[in-house]
């Protein structure tokens, strides 16, 4: 029989492991947010910060993957907890990919020259808004297993993947027109792919929390 202790101590484990996880989305975000207020005021300095802040990522994810192996190796979770801490496992790898971008994006701040002449700088901050925005509301249906949640995050990428047609169609347009710019629009078209995975990637984080939560995945429910 299973002590109240071992119990508690399981249980300490699971909620530190979600705690992280939110840690770690709260720090992906945090790192898109400054990326692109970076790539828009030309800040090379915020862009240098967010570039050496992603080491904390690094570190968090490391402390996820010690914890679960911990957990898997002393309680032998089964059923839906094993589940949990197999997707907290891959979540945290997505959510360090996406701080990634976000400081690919950071080093792509001191390329560009001629802001001002790049209508697609104006929709970069939307499209950013839409992939921030996805990320923070995975992270909230994690943590809440929210299943329901999980399915709506799934739904925005669109609005992630149209923003990239539209902002990839205006660059190439600018660079034909404007082949000195060839060089700034590429570093543009760069942060716009970057974006459009971090989108992709919190689709992907969504698909595990929905699985954590109900043992399918969206698209085996839509094929039945």
């Amino acid at each position: 029989m299973i002590s109240e202790h071992t119990v508690k101590a399981f249980d300490e484990d699971i909620t530190r492991l979600r705690g992280l996880i939110t840690e770690m989305g709260g720090l992906a975000e945090t790192a898109l947010e400054g990326a692109l207020d970076a790539l828009i005021r030309g800040d090379e300095v915020l862009a240098e910060r967010i570039v050496a802040d992603d080491r904390k990522l690094d570190a968090l994810e490391s402390e996820v993957d010690r914890l679960a192996v911990k957990i898997i190796a002393l309680r032998a979770p089964m059923a839906d907890d094993l589940r949990e801490v197999i997707a907290a496992l891959k979540i945290a790898g997505v959510v360090e990919r996406i701080g990634d971008y976000a400081k690919n994006i950071a080093k792509r701040v001191g390329r560009i020259e001629g802001r001002t002449r790049f209508e697609p700088l104006t929709l970069l901050p939307a499209m950013a808004d839409v992939a921030a925005e996805m990320v923070h509301d995975v992270l909230t249906a994690y943590a809440a297993r929210d299943a329901a949640l999980a399915r709506e995050v799934i739904a925005q990428d669109k609005k992630v993947d149209a923003f990239y047609n539209s902002i990839f169609r205006n660059l190439v347009s600018h660079m034909v027109e404007n082949p000195a710019t060839i060089s700034s629009a590429a570093q543009l078209l760069f942060v716009a792919r970057n974006i459009e995975r971090i989108g992709d990637h919190a689709t992907n984080v969504a698909e595990m929390v929905y699985f954590a939560a109900t043992g399918d995945y969206p698209l085996d429910e839509e094929e039945n």
